[in-house]
């Protein structure tokens, strides 16, 4: 089921060239800001705005892939903690943020959506570098 209304649907956010993986029940993106390194957003691949709207057995899957991805930062970016953010205000579709927060963190008890900062966007050699790594130690992550 998809929602033409629904960005994440029509396939415009995220990023096309942010494209991680496929999970089977969702799909990984790397989050265009990359001030907060590893910042990676699951996305459910069919149209729902809640997690009561899955059936018992996606909503099993989907926090098994949610868990694959935040253990797969954790290990890459030894990070201190992950941060998971489900919210839907602004995209009214299943989404988690999931967000290592590092040793070296410029506000590590605040939000990131609190913290301003100039984005960092990655292109070219480094994204895709960042991509590859990612995908990489996801194939090897259980």
């Amino acid at each position: 089921m998809t929602d033409p209304a629904c960005k994440a649907c029509r396939g415009t956010w995220p990023r096309a060239d942010h494209f991680v993986a496929d999970l089977g029940l969702s799909k990984v993106y790397l989050h265009d800001d990359q001030f907060f390194p590893g910042w990676t957003v699951v996305v459910l691949q069919r149209h729902a705005a809640e997690l009561f709207q899955l059936a018992p057995t996606e909503r099993f899957q989907l926090i098994e892939e949610v868990n694959r991805v935040a253990k797969t930062l954790s290990e890459i970016f030894q990070a201190k903690k992950i941060n998971y953010e489900l919210l839907g205000n602004q995209l009214p579709h299943i989404h988690w943020h999931l967000i290592p927060r590092l040793a070296d963190d410029p506000a590590p008890l605040e939000p990131v959506w609190r913290v301003p900062h100039e984005p960092v966007r990655l292109s070219g050699t480094p994204l895709r570098e960042q991509i590859d790594r990612l995908a990489l130690a996801l194939q090897q992550v259980r």
